[in-house]
């Protein structure tokens, strides 16, 4: 009799979790952790948790951890250290604590070295183009509402020093944004919490940023699909199998908004100030840490295939694009991105 591999499509993500086909693993070898954050969802799997482990007791330190990271960067709540950051109308140095500072200094390093093609401090064009906290929009702003946004856009008016912890802006009305961040930070935390509690094999997931340890329940690499840039439907285009790494996937396709016959994506290019427009549908990066990997595929979906990959291979990140074109999807791949995925 044929085995038939659970499919199962995360809610937010651009990437789809197989497991691994095979024999049924034992229902005692895997422990899942579900629940709510940051909008969205988180989903963990451990594998072989050691025989001691207190579920509950995890599953509260886990909701603390992801609570106490929405306070530091949600730009959702009024009363977050980032929205305080936000509307704070002075130059001087801001306290905050130390994983906000950590977390910024981590994301200016990724904006120095994609040009600013990441920019943590676009969040009034995202806000402008409806993808923000300020809702949707269903036609597109005016170019003199984008060319006003853009003024006042730039990492580089952005200033960190974690031997305090404080940030400071250049500009009083500078915003910042971390939605294209926050989410593998997360991933991070409690895949070092896990790691804290003596569990080697696990997969974290949160809103689709994904970083794995150890063993699947069969006892191979976790098997970790990458979606067809779909507008409609979901099927996998490809498959990687990946241990002690993470991987995140940025693309066009889920959302967006059409306006007179065209798709304006939530992907927002910083020097211009309006929707990434070349056919790179979707990019997928693997790196030691989700919240790496998450920036890094936001900045090369910016910045296209030729430049993208240029940059990648420049910065020897594992990258690989999915691109539109006229017989279909065509594929792109670092050179160590070859290196790094063990099947596609």
């Amino acid at each position: 009799m044929p085995v038939v591999c659970d499919i199962r499509l995360l809610a937010v993500p651009l990437l789809v979790l197989l497991s691994g086909c095979g024999d049924r693993p034992d229902a005692t070898a895997q422990l899942e952790l579900t629940g709510s954050t940051m909008g969205t969802t988180f989903n963990i799997k451990l594998v072989t948790p050691p025989a001691e482990l207190d579920e509950q007791s995890l599953q509260r330190r886990i909701e603390h951890s992801l609570l106490a990271i929405e306070q530091q960067m949600s730009t959702y709540l009024p009363d977050s250290e980032l929205s305080r950051f936000n509307t704070y109308a002075a130059t001087d140095w801001f306290e905050v604590s130390s994983h906000l500072c950590e977390a910024i200094a981590v994301a200016q390093s990724i904006s120095a070295a994609s040009n600013g093609a990441f920019d943590v401090t676009v969040g009034p064009l995202v806000n402008l183009w409806g993808f923000g906290p300020d809702g949707a929009v269903t036609v597109p702003p005016t170019p003199q509402h984008i060319t006003s946004a853009l003024a006042g856009i730039g990492y580089q008016a952005l200033h960190f020093d974690c031997s305090i912890p404080a940030i400071r802006k250049d500009r009083p009305e500078l915003y910042v944004d971390l939605s294209a961040f926050a989410k593998g930070y997360a991933v991070d935390v409690l895949a070092v919490l896990l790691e804290d509690n003596e569990i080697a094999n696990y997969l974290v997931e949160v809103g689709g940023e994904l970083r794995m340890g150890g063993k699947n329940s069969q006892g191979m690499d976790w098997a970790i699909a990458i979606e067809d840039p779909l507008r409609s439907g979901r099927s996998v285009h490809s498959v990687v199998n990946l241990t002690d790494g993470a991987v995140a996937t940025s693309g066009d396709y889920r959302n967006y908004f059409e306006y007179a016959g065209n798709y304006y994506s939530h992907t927002i290019d910083p020097g211009t100030g309006y929707p990434v427009t070349h056919n790179a549908a979707s990019v997928t990066v693997i790196a030691d840490t989700a919240a790496f990997a998450d920036a890094f595929a936001t900045a090369l979906l910016v910045l296209g295939p030729a430049a993208g990959l240029e940059l990648a291979e420049r910065e020897n990140v594992a990258a690989y694009f999915l691109l539109r074109d006229d017989t279909g999807i065509a594929e792109r791949a670092t050179t160590m991105f070859v290196a790094e995925a063990q099947s596609r």
